[in-house]
């Protein structure tokens, strides 16, 4: 079955991309997840928008995204959150909060879309998480979440 991805999903491939699929995969996993969409003789446009909407957020060059990569990697960055007496927190912290601790530090900024986030982070402590800048630059950015 073909599918029309609408945002990245790791093993298949980026938003706007066609692939083959499983049926089972696609109705089970791929539609209620709203990850991807059925491909149609209609479906180009749609296509063509997300390439084009992607096209315009990606960094553009591998000098560039190797910059981004070295800036990233040396910096120290520190979140605060919410949490109990115990140090677990309210919530969980998600990949918008790590780009935008990642700005207020003074570095770039980030598509939070890029940034994977190691499972649910529920507690104090220091993480890493991994930033995709370009196809063939991945940067890893450590991190410290802190009581608010």
């Amino acid at each position: 079955m073909k599918v029309i991805l609408t945002t990245e999903v790791s093993s298949l491939g980026n938003p706007g991309d066609v692939v083959d699929v499983k049926d089972g995969y696609a109705r089970n996993y791929l539609y209620p997840r709203r990850l991807a969409t059925a491909w149609t003789a209609g479906g180009q446009k749609q296509v063509d928008a997300i390439i084009k909407g992607r096209a315009a957020r990606e960094i553009k060059s591998l000098d560039e995204a190797k910059s981004i990569k070295a800036k990233l990697e040396g910096r120290s960055v520190t979140l605060s959150a919410k949490a109990g007496a115990s140090g677990r927190l309210f919530g969980a912290v998600s990949g918008a909060d790590v780009a935008a601790a990642v700005k207020a530090a003074g570095g770039p900024d980030l598509d939070k879309r890029k940034i994977e986030v190691p499972g649910h982070i529920k507690s104090i402590g220091a993480y890493e998480a991994l930033v995709r800048l370009h196809p063939e630059v991945q940067a890893r950015v450590a991190f410290e979440v802190v009581k608010a």
